[in-house]
């Protein structure tokens, strides 16, 4: 992890969660890559608010005209909308409905453990679809803080096991633990730290999937025929089979949903 990467995470523990160790001082050009991060990770927000708190800091050299930029495109960002919670595989989207109109009804209703289970999936469905997002997996340390001991982990425990993202939670428990020096006993639906959390994490800040997206798409050319963009495919493909081991019904159900998806806008 090198000097803009152990600063980055450093204003991001700091702007969602108030926490602040020493900021490293950085030139300005290493101050620029690292909003340069931010605003494609789309914690542009955060990381401002972690500048704001350290900015009386003679030391970390932040440049001025950088903050008034983060301020102006803060300004300027749409409303955020609220995050995908959902299952792409059939059979777990009745499961993940079930269990949220049973919990409601029941007599031991938790709401905590619900709105956890909630922010679960949806890094989970953003992690296959998108890649990993720095601001949700944040969501989750700030509820895990802020209302972690009002949440029957025990119930949390059997749902993750019903929808099959048992390891899928313990990697994003384990991304919080590796990269943003969370306690273990803060996630206590992590039995054992996954060794490649923090990799998954460095290798997104240096590879941008935000639009991988839009190129999922399959083309119809002139002639009729179906084309594609064989390298992007071959890129998405690669990315979703990176989470196989850890939820490998929903990373297979994800996959196929999106290639059905573009067949069918081809016949649009």
């Amino acid at each position: 992890m090198d000097i803009i990467q152990r600063n980055f995470f450093r204003l991001l523990l700091s702007g969602s969660l108030g926490e602040q160790e020493d900021i490293e001082p950085m030139s300005a050009f290493k101050w620029n890559r690292l909003m340069q991060i931010a605003k494609i990770q789309g914690v542009t927000d955060i990381t401002l608010k972690g500048i704001q708190n350290y900015q009386q800091e003679p030391a970390c050299n932040i440049p001025k005209r950088m903050v008034e930029e983060a301020e102006q495109t803060v300004k300027e960002a749409p409303q955020q909308q609220k995050p995908v919670s959902k299952m792409s595989n059939t059979l777990f989207k009745h499961r993940l409905e079930k269990i949220r109109n049973g919990e409601r009804h029941a007599i031991d209703c938790s709401v905590e453990t619900l709105q956890l289970l909630d922010i679960i999936v949806a890094n989970v469905y953003n992690m296959i679809n998108a890649g990993v997002s720095l601001k949700l997996i944040l969501s989750l340390g700030s509820y895990l803080r802020t209302k972690g001991d009002k949440v029957d982990f025990v119930k949390l425990d059997a749902w993750l096991a019903s929808l099959h993202i048992q390891r899928m939670a313990q990697l994003e428990g384990s991304i919080l633990i590796e990269v943003f020096d969370f306690d273990e006993d803060e996630c206590p639906f992590v039995r054992k730290v996954e060794k490649g959390a923090r990799g998954i994490v460095l290798r997104s800040l240096i590879h941008n999937e935000e639009d991988d997206a839009a190129l999922w798409h399959l083309q119809q050319n002139r002639s009729g025929f179906i084309t594609n963009n064989s390298g992007m495919l071959s890129r998405n493909l690669k990315r979703s089979m990176k989470y196989f081991d850890y939820a490998p019904f929903e990373t297979m159900s994800s996959f196929l949903s999106n290639i059905a998806k573009s067949f069918s806008e081809i016949e649009e």
